[in-house]
């Protein structure tokens, strides 16, 4: 099995931590390698029957940093994680990123935007996207001749 840092992308992974470091240096963060990280926030999606449910990681994120936008089948979040207060710091390993983030994702149906609900708790926000009238299933009665 490879590491990450294994032969394969060895040049890669030595441009990426020379790159790191001279970010570090003007206080930027730190760059990552598009398969080395995970879409933020990571979501739950489900669908139980009359709408679509989201859940959305987002600790340390608050209530006023977050927009969610739901149009059509499409639903987005927005939002953005400040620089912990105190001190500048130095770090010896930063995992959690910081700044703007945008997440897209397509839903399998078209949801009801005005009557969308969103509720931020414990750093999970959870939203219900009622699903629009033409996107619910209708039972269709059979007649007999």
């Amino acid at each position: 099995m490879l590491s990450r840092y294994s032969f394969p992308l060895s040049p890669l992974n030595e441009l990426r931590r020379e790159m790191d470091r001279l970010l570090d240096e003007f206080g930027l963060g730190s760059w990552r390698m598009p398969w080395d990280t995970a879409p933020y926030p990571a979501l739950n999606i489900w669908d139980d029957g009359d709408a679509f449910c989201v859940e959305a990681e987002l600790p340390g994120v608050r209530q006023e940093d977050i927009e969610v936008y739901a149009a059509g089948n499409e639903l987005t979040i927005k939002g953005r994680r400040g620089e912990p207060e105190g001190a500048q710091r130095t770090y010896h390993r930063q995992e959690r990123g910081t700044g703007e983030f945008a997440r897209v994702v397509t839903l399998p149906g078209e949801v009801d935007a005005e009557k969308v609900e969103a509720s931020l708790k414990d750093g999970v926000l959870t939203l219900r996207l009622p699903k629009a009238e033409n996107a619910r299933p209708r039972k269709i009665v059979v007649k007999t001749k």
